[in-house]
């Protein structure tokens, strides 16, 4: 068990800037193919430097968990915010759920967390859901600092950046400022059932999806600012039924207010790396509904029961 020490979150709504401003979808471990990714917007050189010179790159979350090489995402992402702001750019990144749980289990272990009809742990969802022992045998206090201490939620440019496609950030505050310095205080303080509702808070999605969802996005556009949602989290293929591997550009729904970057990677999908804001492009159907985003992808444990919020493998 080991004590992370977050210094106070970024927060706030940034001033709209001419510089390009890039934003990645879930990465999930997958090194290689974010470093490819990252090569072909010419953001970094071949030997995985920052050349993107004032270009601001933003990481929507998930680095870690179902692929090789998580640790290897954040060290290459940490490298990345001191090199860019050396030129006068910048790397920035939001806590994805994999994130908190990465987090949870470096801190808390085995402390036991309470599900619906009895208990689990954080290791015990941690590896049911793509946790890599390698990652946490190679996972520092430095690196547990650095994450600990990012935001969950920003506005840039005019887009509400957020990793899951869910209102749950609206439990931690009304505004940007609010909810980044909520979980910012949660992080701080060793309560691990805070924690562990934190992280399955973040495991919600479909929020924007269905005849329901454009009113949802447009609540939490009207609450947190931004004039479009941005988020990561739930695959494109899972709300489109398409094949992972024909993914290859953001999937922009909800009448035209949310996209996705989610490529679905661990599927065998793409790593999106979109410029924002996107051209013009009409918003795709409503592909699914609700009740068919959810129950892939989130075990929370044989007596967790799934509450609909709590998706399940």
């Amino acid at each position: 068990m080991s004590n992370v020490s977050a210094t106070p979150a970024p927060m706030g709504a940034a001033a709209e800037q001419d510089a390009p401003l890039y934003v990645v979808g879930d990465v999930h471990g997958h090194l290689e193919e974010l470093k490819a990714a990252l090569r072909a917007r010419d953001l970094i050189d071949a030997d995985a430097h920052w050349c993107g010179g004032r270009a601001r790159l933003w990481f929507l979350g998930d680095f870690t968990d179902r692929g090789p090489d998580g640790i290897g995402v954040v060290e290459l992402a940490m490298a990345l915010a001191r090199e860019s702001a050396e030129v006068g750019g910048s790397t920035r990144m939001l806590l994805g759920n994999h994130e908190i749980l990465l987090l949870g289990v470096f801190r808390f272990g085995d402390h036991p967390v309470p599900v619906a009809g009895g208990s689990t742990t954080f290791r015990e969802i941690w590896l049911r859901n793509g946790g890599m022992q390698s990652d946490l045998d190679r996972f520092t206090d430095e690196q547990a600092g650095w994450l600990a201490a990012q935001p969950v939620a920003a506005v840039v440019d005019g887009h509400l950046l957020i990793h899951s496609d869910s209102n749950a950030y609206l439990e931690y505050g009304d505004t940007i400022e609010e909810v980044d310095g909520a979980v910012a205080d949660i992080l701080r303080e060793p309560d691990p059932l805070s924690w562990w509702d934190l992280f399955r808070n973040l495991t919600r999605r479909g929020a924007f999806m269905g005849e329901v969802g454009p009113y949802a996005a447009a609540d939490l556009l009207s609450e947190l600012g931004g004039r479009r949602i941005v988020h990561g989290h739930t695959p494109i293929p899972y709300q489109t039924g398409e094949d992972p591997t024909t993914i290859v550009e953001p999937r922009v729904y909800a009448d035209g207010q949310v996209v996705n970057l989610d490529g679905g990677i661990y599927l065998g999908g793409p790593c999106l790396v979109a410029r924002l804001p996107l051209s013009a492009t009409p918003p795709s159907a409503a592909a699914g509904s609700l009740e068919e985003t959810q129950g892939r992808e989130y075990d929370l444990g044989a007596l967790g029961g799934n509450t609909g919020d709590e998706p399940r493998s």
